[in-house]
């Protein structure tokens, strides 16, 4: 079975240790095994038999914007069939329309935010004339949930899929990171929403992991590891643990994404 990652971040060698290490302290955790190169993504992927993957650029300033796009575009362009990339924008970045068509000139296949990193509300103001026009073109990606932030809480995503209902919202983690229950509330009555399996089956029971998965069912879900945070082979083996059909199995870890990002 063929199996697409979606969910990936991939630093330059230069800084990567230095990246992975302030994600691990914005989470109080020790320091990351992987330091999220592209070679350490490949042998990971590799050793779990992960075939294609998602990258995901993250700009943490405004001036961040253009550098962390061209660096995932580069990384896609260089990889092509095994790699595709979502670029980033920023709150006070002032040219998110001209970048969003930039990104899409490159070949990335969406934009990811994470407003907890970002320290931004998810629901800006500043950010919804982008999300208009990025309504039929490209897909939004969203870091949802942090107990200890309101930044995405999932009520915040929900107001975005109902303001624009011609873009597919993706919600990482179930919608709601560390507050599961509050993405199912927010975001399972939402048509245009679905969300990644990623940062959860550490977090909590297997139980309630595949309870997630049967919740928001397999049409609406894709399958992501969140490397370097966490092993892939791991991440994948958690999942399979899941019964469910086949068909669904193939949904959540091929075809979803490949209809998304254009795949054949």
């Amino acid at each position: 079975m063929k199996i697409i990652d979606f969910h990936n971040h991939v630093y330059p060698e230069k800084i990567a240790r230095k990246a992975t290490d302030a994600v691990g302290a914005f989470y109080d955790m020790p320091a990351m095994e992987r330091t999220g190169t592209v070679e350490e993504l490949f042998s990971s992927h590799e050793n779990a038999g992960i075939d294609t993957c998602v990258i995901h650029a993250v700009a943490t300033n405004p001036h961040q914007v253009e550098v962390v796009n061209d660096f995932v575009a580069k990384v896609a362009y260089e990889n092509k069939g095994k790699v595709y990339a979502f670029g980033s924008l920023h709150l006070d970045y002032e040219n998110k329309i001209e970048e969003i068509d930039r990104c899409i000139s490159m070949g990335l296949k969406g934009i990811k935010l994470h407003p907890d990193t970002q320290l931004l509300n998810v629901d800006d103001d500043k950010l919804l004339e982008a999300y208009d026009y990025m309504q039929g073109k490209i897909p939004l990606l969203l870091h949802a949930g942090d107990y200890r932030y309101d930044y995405s809480h999932p009520r915040r995503i929900q107001r975005i899929c109902r303001m624009f209902p011609d873009l597919l919202v993706i919600g990482a983690h179930f919608g709601g990171w560390s507050v599961y229950d509050e993405g199912v509330k927010y975001l399972l009555g939402e048509e245009n929403c679905m969300v990644d399996t990623s940062s959860t089956s550490g977090f909590t029971t297997p139980e309630h992991f595949a309870k997630l998965i049967h919740t928001f069912g397999a049409d609406r879900m894709l399958f992501g590891t969140d490397f370097p945070m966490w092993d892939p082979k791991l991440e994948l083996q958690r999942f399979m643990a899941v019964e469910m059909s086949d068909d669904d199995r193939e949904k959540v870890l091929y075809s979803n994404a490949a209809k998304i990002l254009g795949i054949k």
